[in-house]
């Protein structure tokens, strides 16, 4: 076969895993490669593809086939080892191919957009006197113009110029054809964070100086990184132990061995300030490039950072789950912080967990995987106790600070004792008034948003539910309305039952809105601001409050678990946890780990400077397991505990568990459908694996479609979910039923 008559392998975004083969034309042959984003024609239609094969089979009719149509780009946009990463999250999640390379694709790159050009502007050719003369006699806008530009060291940018003289396009073009200004175009690129807001200030890194400690597991991880083979590592420090120094000691080493570095984090509002901080250290040392990879970003900002990337001009990515498929050239770090949240796991299709897949990418890439925690899951410290991953401690805050005293209120006895409910406890308020007279921080969390979680009757017993889901609707009292926190639906908040007519409706339980009001009123000299998902919609805003908070402008910070995680803030010492149980209650065999993970990892934001930390746990259930351990400070306990519980009924991490979800506006045909598959699997699974349902989900009812589910429990989800996903192929599935499987899940409700 001759270059000219090259065949290339593609898998087409088109809705269906097959790889078609394609001829290239002869001027493509050198500007195609695996992993390069192709236009194919599919049918009657183009559609885009990525080539998995140059060179495929030459017994093909090479003749008979059709021609790639387009070559978006001069690079490939997946190396060949995303593209295995690709496959085994397909074979593994059970998903569509296509949904798969959509997922590792941004959007801005699959559509073939063009990196921003701006004009910028230099001097020309030099005018004589006499030409400068007639340009202040005749135009002196031009004249002024021109004197600007010879003032500049530099090109600048020809929009910001023009802002800056006020001048017109016309005054500039006129000048321009005079040959005394010239023009060129420039990529100019977006960086995300470029002005970290909050003026976020680390210390010169000639000054940081790791403890003893922190000095042993960094050796550790440089002594990985040499080896230059796949590994995995859990970092268990407690809060403030200085985990985040040992990261960037570990990153040092990679940029010095010339490899990139993938620093995944689990919100994308700790994004913000782990770049600040990186960006800070490592621009000491080289010039490589730090870029930001989330969901949030513009289309763009998330452009220029895959440019960056697969040029090889950037080597470090700082981004939440997404970013696990960054382009990164010769990967040698994987970080994953705070590897226990479950925010790395993806509600929608594919339904693949960041800190696995990083996992799995680490090991295709030969490279070191440190998971990072003070309160690692139930399934990386399994992994651990298997001899699947090392593991490196650091037992003490940083300085030998104190780990923040807790206290456990019991609301019951407070309610007895003051005769009334209250959402804040005494013990809460004094501390708070204190710590403001002290001007130091306080941080108030609640892991539940709006004023009062539902509407009840006092004289029937009626709570005003959605009438789209199965859930009662929470009471906001900024705009008073009752929304739906699963489907957004909105409505005015009634004055009297709506069933009974009573005027006797209450508001019940409470939310981020109530809590503000009540620190409002203890303290209502103070500077009292709430984040959560109502309050954080205007892009850069939680940037903002952040850097007002850590400047000392806002004295009490209300939140939900926005707050919770990896904020370092040196002027908190104290950190109250209100309604403690809500996390405890919930039908999940991970509510005891959920519940523990939030009270340490909350708990962990005060006392992080020369300050001494308290935190106040209010509690209906003081006694609880989690809450107690919490309280003592003892993780490997818990962990040992709930171990031993969960290998007890082979709950995860002792087995997998597939979940499968039927759903559709009608409950009877859901339920139908549902036993009809469970049938199938039984007649062809029969002792492969364990199967329980179909039954109503905890939430039955969701934006107007009712819900069925499906455990399996399994050793191998591969195998399974391979038969899953064919049985489900071999169903006539009616259009108003869905069904979904989700591999490892995470949400159960």
């Amino acid at each position: 076969m001759k270059l000219t008559d090259r065949i290339v392998a593609v898998w087409p975004l088109a809705g269906f895993d097959k790889t078609l083969h394609y001829r290239i034309a002869e001027g493509q042959a050198t500007q195609v490669f695996v992993g390069s984003l192709v236009r194919v024609p599919v049918g009657r239609r183009f559609t885009l593809g990525v080539v998995v094969e140059v060179d495929a089979q030459a017994d093909l009719d090479f003749d008979r086939l059709k021609m790639v149509s387009q070559i978006l780009y001069d690079q490939p946009i997946l190396t060949g080892n995303l593209l295995k990463l690709g496959e085994w999250i397909r074979l593994y999640y059970g998903a569509k191919r296509e949904s798969v390379l959509e997922t590792m694709i941004p959007a801005p790159v699959r559509q073939g957009m063009a990196a921003k050009q701006d004009k910028f502007v230099s001097l020309g050719s030099v005018p004589s006197a006499e030409d400068l003369e007639a340009l202040e006699r005749r135009a002196p806008k031009q004249r002024a113009l021109y004197d600007f530009v010879a003032q500049q060291i530099k090109a600048q940018k020809k929009s910001l110029i023009l802002k800056r003289l006020n001048l017109s396009p016309a005054t500039y073009n006129a000048l321009l054809d005079k040959g005394f200004i010239r023009e060129e175009s420039r990529v100019t690129e977006r960086v995300a964070y470029e002005d970290e807001m909050g003026a976020i200030e680390f210390a010169d890194e000639a000054k940081v100086v790791l403890n003893e400690e922190q000095a042993i597991v960094a050796e550790h991880l440089r002594s990985d990184l040499e080896s230059a083979t796949f590994s995995v590592r859990l970092l268990h420090g407690v809060t403030g132990s200085g985990k985040t120094e040992v990261y960037l000691n570990a990153m040092q080493a990679t940029l010095e061995k010339g490899q990139g570095i993938l620093f995944l984090v689990p919100e994308v509002a700790l994004t913000p300030q782990t770049v600040g901080r990186i960006r800070s250290r490592l621009s000491r040392y080289t010039d490589a490039q730090t870029v930001v990879w989330h969901s949030h970003l513009s289309d763009g900002e998330r452009l220029d950072a895959w440019m960056a990337l697969a040029s090889g001009k950037a080597k470090v990515v700082v981004g939440a789950r997404s970013a696990v498929f960054a382009p990164i050239p010769n990967l040698g770090l994987i970080v994953v912080d705070e590897e226990h949240e479950p925010a790395f796991k993806q509600d929608e299709t594919p339904r693949y967990h960041g800190r696995d897949v990083a996992v799995y990418r680490a090991y295709l890439e030969g490279a070191l995987c440190v998971l990072g925690s003070a309160t690692p899951s139930l399934e990386t410290y399994r992994n651990v106790a298997r001899g699947k991953y090392a593991i490196d401690r650091l037992t003490q805050r940083v300085d030998n600070r104190a780990l923040p005293m807790m206290h456990v209120v019991d609301m019951r006895q407070e309610i007895a004792r003051t005769r009334k409910s209250t959402q804040l406890s005494t013990m809460l308020v004094e501390k708070l008034v204190d710590r403001f007279e002290k001007k130091e921080q306080s941080i108030l969390f609640i892991n539940r948003r709006g004023y009062s979680s539902s509407m009840l009757c006092q004289d029937c017993g009626h709570v005003v539910v959605c009438d789209h889901c199965s859930v009662p609707m929470t009471y906001h009292r900024t705009d008073e309305t009752l929304k739906c926190h699963l489907c957004a639906a909105e409505t005015a908040a009634p004055h009297k039952c709506p069933e009974c007519k009573s005027p006797k409706i209450r508001r019940k339980g409470m939310g981020t809105q109530r809590i503000e009001d009540a620190v409002t009123r203890v303290l209502p000299r103070a500077k009292v601001v709430r984040i959560d998902a109502d309050t954080m919609s205007r892009k850069h805003l939680f940037r903002q409050i952040l850097g007002e908070f850590r400047s000392g402008k806002i004295d009490v910070l209300v939140g939900t678990q926005m707050i919770a995680k990896g904020l370092d803030f040196p002027n908190v010492t104290l950190v109250g946890m209100v309604d403690a149980d809500l996390s405890l209650h919930i039908p999940d065999f991970r509510a005891n780990e959920r519940t523990f993970q939030l009270l340490v990892q909350v708990s962990g934001r005060a006392g992080r400077g020369d300050l001494s930390g308290e935190v106040v746990v209010q509690t209906f259930t003081p006694h609880a397991d989690p809450i107690q351990f919490a309280r003592r400070g003892e993780v490997d306990s818990f962990l040992e505990f709930e171990a031993e519980s969960r290998e007890r009924f082979q709950y995860p991490p002792y087995r997998h568990l597939i979940r499968q979800v039927f759903r559709g506006p009608n409950p009877d045909k859901v339920a139908f459908f549902a036993a009809q598959f469970a049938k199938r699997v039984g007649e062809r699974l029969n002792g492969k694996v364990e199967m329980r349902g179909p039954a109503p989900c905890s939430i039955e009812k969701m934006k107007d479609h009712y819900r069925f589910q499906i455990w399996y429990f399994t050793a191998n989800v591969t195998q399974v979910m391979a038969e899953l996903v064919s049985i489900a192929g071999e169903i006539g599935w009616p259009a108003d039923v869905i069904q979904v499987l989700d591999a490892d899940p995470v949400n159960l409700s």
